[in-house]
């Protein structure tokens, strides 16, 4: 696996850093753009890119605050696909923007933030907020140019109800830290159902940078699984299904109207016919008449 500075059109090269799939495995199996927030470099996210590089895609971070749209495609057309965008905090907003002019399989956005969010913090607690990973703190203090705070102009204006903006074209995955104070979970979460998201992930004890948070490795993870299932399809279709669960959830319905219960839906999954068999009716023996007394006496 190598990093190294990538040429593309307009945006600056040393504003840029890539992370390639191992050179003894499989040819990449698409490539993520990685579009970063408010004063960060793409060093930020070293221990992301090389993850995801691990599992056979190539990434490319972008240091340039909200690119333009012509040299994001001029990127994307020396890159093997897939392409998926991944945005946290105003990196997010550029993805959102970017996904609805460029031909792009799938987004990801996370620390989505709001207006609703805190406008200034001191640095240290801003590291606070931002993540509960030490490791990850010491890179925003050597690896950023300026606080989240130094511009919130844009954030302020963002308006992401608007209807014009939703949803996005593309399928979307929504990531956001449970506990992030930055960008307050309940106005976080209705801004990507506007933005059209299948699937919104709340990190639990989650902070601001939730790609780079304590719970790393599982959201790496999560950010992996979707681009698998992008792969396959704009219909995300399942890869893995917990039978295990399936069962239990049927099990714990309340019997409902004949042929659409729980057997119903076990057979409905095996692609066999539901419902119960009727009985087939077998005609009852007539019981002997009794003759009269009178009659057996004779």
């Amino acid at each position: 696996m190598t990093t190294a500075a990538h040429p593309a059109a307009s945006l600056r090269t040393s504003a840029l850093r890539t992370w390639t799939e191992p050179v003894s495995g499989p040819d990449a199996r698409g490539t993520v753009v990685v579009l970063v927030g408010r004063g960060e470099t793409p060093e930020v996210y070293e221990r992301f890119g090389r993850r995801l590089a691990a599992d056979a895609f190539r990434v490319v971070a972008v240091g340039e605050p909200d690119p333009a749209p012509q040299a994001v495609a001029a990127l994307l057309a020396t890159l093997p696909g897939p392409h998926v965008l991944v945005g946290t905090d105003a990196g997010a907003l550029a993805a959102a923007r970017l996904a609805r002019v460029l031909d792009v399989a799938g987004v990801v956005l996370a620390g989505l933030p709001t207006a609703a969010g805190v406008r200034s913090l001191t640095w240290d607690a801003e590291l606070d907020a931002r993540s509960a990973c030490p490791a990850h703190q010491r890179v925003l203090a050597q690896a950023t140019r300026t606080s989240l705070f130094a511009d919130v102009t844009a954030i302020v204006a963002a308006d992401l109800t608007d209807p014009r903006d939703a949803p996005l074209p593309v399928p979307v995955l929504a990531l956001h830290g449970e506990d992030d104070r930055i960008s307050p979970t309940e106005h976080a979460v209705a801004a990507y159902r506007t933005l059209g998201a299948r699937h919104v992930l709340l990190v639990t004890d989650g902070r601001h940078d939730v790609l780079n948070d304590a719970a790393h490795r599982t959201v790496a993870g999560a950010v992996v699984q979707f681009l698998e299932r992008v792969r396959l399809g704009g219909d995300l279709p399942t890869l893995v299904r917990d039978v295990a669960r399936d069962a239990a959830r049927d099990d714990a319905t309340p019997d409902p109207p004949h042929g659409t219960g729980a057997p119903a839906r076990r057979a409905q999954r095996r692609g066999a016919p539901h419902g119960r068999r009727r009985r087939r009716a077998v005609p009852r023996a007539r019981p002997a008449r009794r003759r009269p007394a009178d009659a057996r006496a004779r």
